[in-house]
């Protein structure tokens, strides 16, 4: 006789593990095809436009302020849509939102490489942020999320991956395209690549999620007796004055403010000690720390406590980021730019964790997704005000510094808990 297992937390009907399981779980497919898509709307949405700003400024001569206010608003418009992205996957579907995010980022990209005015990269930005808005964080965890609930931590922290792959792969290849090719033709060619790999991705992999297959999350047979009703959605209004929302917004956009900072400044901090080909590979190092720092947790973490080990995040980046001030020696600076790595990654993929523990299932994806919105709008700012206090004290003691401050007040703030929810919600 199959073994009964009580109804989940999140809502689902009771479930029981089938006596012979498919071959392979959907499921990991699917977070396989997030890793991608993380891949092309993190290397395209997120890491192209520092690419692009060298790129315009130094091919047309507009100065460095306009061309980052533009960068500035692609993050703003992006985190104004992220708000509503659960209710595009609801109206229109997954898979049909995700290939329309698709279709603007590509077309953002070339609206900014053939951009004749500064005036024109506004409109640019208009385009190429509402298609960061649907290939970003809270879209990845749209797609994750249904298929995995036991094994969550392991899925996104594999699908968000793709985000630190994305920021390997993609700057070095556009400087080449646009060194070969030009940043009109370079522009082109990556929209075109983005689209033949995410539309099949989409139609084939996005389309169904474990319901239509019969399963629940982990691959669990659906009991075909009566069951729970479905929760109802909180209005979002209510949610975001909850303690645990408001505690795991701040803390985060904090972090993340001083992470995006950081990320904008480091070659241009420790090129002068390392030179550009060693500053080059040091950032490499941050980006293979973020990997190997958001695969040990997704597969450590389990049932441990995710505030904590996100304010524990915090504070080794601040320790790295700490030594990069303090020092000068390249040994040193290096330790600290691997010690800031290990938890990059972490700072984009623990929010969703922590917010299946604490949130009821029907309210998750909406939670996320405001959750980033938020996090995007403060973290939009950071390049030019680290920028601007760096002029200020013509050193990167102070932006620095800040950042560090701010990682600690991050790690202080996340362990302020939420009430506990009742076994019922």
């Amino acid at each position: 006789m199959a073994s009964r297992r009580p109804a989940l937390r999140s809502g689902h009907p009771t479930l029981q593990i089938p006596e012979l399981r498919q071959s392979r779980f959907r499921g990991w497919s699917v977070v396989w095809v997030a890793f991608v898509i993380a891949v092309f709307g993190w290397g395209v949405g997120f890491y192209s436009p520092g690419v692009l700003l060298l790129t315009l400024h130094a091919s047309k001569g507009w100065p460095v302020a306009m061309i980052s206010s533009a960068i500035t608003a692609h993050f703003l418009i992006g985190a104004a849509l992220i708000v509503y992205l659960p209710e595009a996957h609801r109206s229109i579907g997954l898979a049909q939102t995700t290939i329309i995010g698709a279709v603007l980022a590509g077309a953002g990209i070339v609206a900014w490489s053939v951009a004749s005015a500064p005036w024109q990269l506004f409109v640019a930005a208009a385009i190429s942020g509402s298609g960061w808005a649907a290939t970003s964080g809270a879209a990845i965890n749209a797609m994750v999320a249904p298929w995995f609930d036991r094994d969550r931590p392991k899925a996104i922290g594999l699908a968000f991956n793709g985000a630190s792959i994305g920021g390997v792969m993609f700057p070095p290849l556009l400087i080449l395209l646009i060194a070969k090719i030009g940043v009109e033709a370079a522009a082109v060619a990556v929209g075109i690549a983005m689209l033949l790999v995410i539309i099949p991705l989409s139609v084939f992999y996005l389309r169904r999620d474990p319901k239509g297959l019969g399963l629940a999350p982990d691959g669990l047979v659906i009991d075909s007796k009566p069951h729970v009703a479905t929760l109802t959605r909180s209005p979002r209004k209510d949610l975001i004055k909850t303690k645990g929302f408001m505690t795991l917004s701040v803390a985060f956009a904090l972090a993340l403010f001083a992470q995006v900072g950081l990320l904008t400044h480091l070659l241009t901090r420790i090129s002068p000690l390392l030179g550009e080909n060693g500053a080059a590979a040091a950032v490499s190092m941050v980006t293979t720390s973020a990997v190997l720092g958001r695969t040990l947790l997704g597969w450590t973490i389990g049932g441990r406590d995710r505030r904590l080990a996100a304010s524990a995040n915090f504070l080794l980046q601040s320790v790295g980021v700490v030594l990069m001030i303090i020092s000068d020696a390249p040994t040193v600076v290096l330790v600290g730019c691997v010690l800031f790595g290990l938890g990059v990654g972490n700072v984009v993929s623990l929010p969703p964790l922590i917010a299946q523990h604490e949130f009821r299932a029907a309210d998750v994806g909406t939670v996320v997704a405001l959750v980033v919105a938020f996090n995007q709008a403060v973290f939009a700012l950071a390049p030019a005000v680290l920028g601007v206090l760096r002029d200020i004290s013509t050193s990167y003691v102070v932006p620095f510094a800040l950042a560090a401050a701010m990682q600690i007040v991050a790690a202080l703030i996340v362990l302020i808990r939420p009430p506990r929810r009742s076994a019922s919600e």
